[in-house]
């Protein structure tokens, strides 16, 4: 019984420092930097 509580608390600890790794790749990678300016960008007639 205590096992399984030791193992799934390590699993949420590892799979949480996947995700936080994961989103602190993006920030600094620049992905959620304008998310606004795409919808835009395919209105532009620029030849």
């Amino acid at each position: 019984m205590m096992i399984s509580l030791y193992f799934l608390i390590f699993l949420s600890l590892v799979l949480g420092g996947i995700f936080a790794g994961a989103f602190i790749w993006a920030a600094k990678t620049n992905q959620f930097k304008d998310i606004e300016e795409p919808k835009y960008q395919m209105l532009r007639d620029e030849d």
